[in-house]
């Protein structure tokens, strides 16, 4: 089906005209944008949607994320990363998660993402203890059903978990420790092999619009050798490399602990830092990790809100945008910022780097924000060929909102409003690769109500699987807290906290 937005207010994002508002024509063609232009006329099979009072933008990149944790929102509150980590995603006891509930809640982040305006999203999809093809087809096979564009990994740890974080297993029991180490992690031969399968079965399903991704997990949790043959496969099928990367200041120290450098310098020596890799998250880092990210050509998303939540740290905006790093948006999963709205995300990138320097010349602009959830996003995607702006042979990838909301009264700089204003409630058409996914404001390639009864039936089952887990997992929480007091103890390189570190230190 053929579809033409007549006379709209566009935001194409492209290089000429980026955000200001523009009166154009769009039409659509076999998944695809025909021609954007002031003076187009339909077709006699076209769709017509009517673009008065309308403002089409590109749809949103979501360049991190955890699909994993949509059963997890709204649970936990008060623990940074190392902490929450314990419990969301459990280290002891059985946490594996059953294909059809996988699907169940691959579903629901899909729905809840896409009528919030975000057409693309990288998932980086970790299963506990280890992913198998049976999980990884439910992400899958859900994506396809319900229209979205997607990233999805392969998330690996090839270590055991105590071993990734320094000093935790000076604190913990014996026997603890054993029953950690003993338990069985991925060989780099058995994830590169699994990756290999998942590329040439699932890469370029649905059209184009899913892509398999490889997902080492953070320097520290795989082994060197994996690090290395997951960036050069990435590059291989010109796919994404997705790794978390000093997310927080126990990751800062975990490198000098563990390698003697920064975890940017471990990554850049062996050859792991590429226009293809993504690093999610890129707080704590040094000025001269900044160089050699920038020099790499690799991406940064960046995840406020999950940073805020986790009191993981503020990133460093203006100088990552000053050294030239291609910076995305990430919502981070459901667990550390309770949704996957990347309106909520875009609003806390414009403003909370506004109280990090009385430089009002260096706050984040309304264009920078913009580009970074939507043009950047998809370059961290390594999809910016093809979506992350309005242009004439890219991939039709688009949201209209209805201007006759409060969002938008008074009518003044729509991109601003966009920005500042709107939470998705003006929504009420979303497109991705030329179907429409979202009409009137409500998904049509799946059954919202249906899904979300499934869900309510089996909530009682979820919730005592998770009480379960965390039960369990609580006799780790002493040893971590006093990992992390040690960790926030000790000078670091930079600080990226808002108050002052030295309170923390000896």
């Amino acid at each position: 089906m053929s579809i033409f937005i007549r006379n709209a207010n566009v935001i194409t994002m492209d290089a000429i005209s980026g955000t200001t508002p523009l009166t154009r024509s769009i039409r659509i063609e076999n998944g695809t944008i025909a021609a954007i232009g002031p003076d187009l006329e339909p077709q006699p099979a076209d769709r017509v949607i009517d673009g008065r009072d309308r403002l089409v933008a590109p749809g949103f990149v979501n360049a991190h994320t955890h699909s994993w944790e949509m059963l997890y929102k709204g649970r936990y509150d008060n623990l940074p990363l190392e902490l929450w980590m314990a419990l969301s995603y459990p280290i002891l006891g059985n946490s594996r998660v059953e294909p059809d509930l996988i699907a169940l809640r691959t579903k629901l982040f899909a729905i809840e993402s896409l009528k919030a305006g975000v057409t693309t999203v990288v998932d980086d999809v970790l299963e506990t203890p280890g992913q198998d093809r049976e999980q990884l087809n439910a992400v899958f096979d859900s994506y396809e059903q319900l229209g979205i564009r997607a990233n999805i990994s392969g998330h690996v740890i090839s270590k055991p978990f105590i071993d990734t974080l320094p000093f935790v297993s000076e604190y913990l029991p014996d026997d603890i420790i054993k029953e950690v180490r003993g338990m069985p992690v991925p060989t780099t031969d058995e994830y590169l092999a699994f990756s290999r399968e998942a590329f040439r079965t699932h890469h370029g399903r649905g059209n184009g619009r899913l892509r398999y991704m490889v997902a080492p997990s953070g320097p520290q949790r795989v082994g060197t050798d994996l690090l290395v043959g997951a960036t050069e496969m990435a590059r291989e099928f010109h796919a994404e490399c997705h790794v978390h990367v000093l997310e927080t200041k126990t990751q800062l120290v975990t490198g000098d602990e563990m390698y003697g450098q920064s975890l940017v310098a471990y990554m850049n020596g062996i050859g792991a830092l590429s226009p293809n890799t993504t690093l999610a998250h890129g707080i704590w880092l040094t000025e001269a990790d900044m160089e050699m990210i920038a020099d790499a050509g690799t991406s940064i998303s960046h995840n406020p809100i999950s940073n805020l939540k986790l009191g993981s740290g503020i990133a460093a905006w203006r100088m990552l945008q000053d050294a030239g790093i291609n910076l995305g948006l990430g919502t981070d999963g459901c667990s550390s910022s309770d949704s996957p709205r990347m309106l909520d995300v875009i609003k806390m990138a414009a403003l909370l780097h506004k109280v990090t320097d009385p430089d009002y010349t260096s706050w984040p602009r309304v264009d920078e924000v913009l580009a970074a959830a939507t043009i950047g996003g998809a370059r961290s995607a390594v999809l910016d060929d093809s979506i992350g702006s309005l242009e004439v042979g890219k991939q039709a990838d688009l949201v209209i909102y209805n201007l006759e909301t409060m969002a938008f009264t008074p009518r003044q700089k729509l991109d601003h409003q966009l920005v500042y204003s709107e939470n998705g409630s003006s929504i009420e058409t979303v497109i991705v690769n030329g179907q429409v996914v979202v009409d009137g404001g409500q998904v049509t390639t799946a059954d919202e109500v249906a899904v979300r009864a499934e869900l309510s039936e089996r909530l009682d089952e979820i919730i005592a699987w998770q009480d379960k887990l965390d039960d369990k997992n609580r006799v780790l929480t002493d040893a971590f807290s006093k990992m992390y007091h040690r960790a926030m103890s000790t000078h670091g390189a930079v600080n990226r906290f808002s108050g002052d570190e030295h309170a923390w230190l000896a």
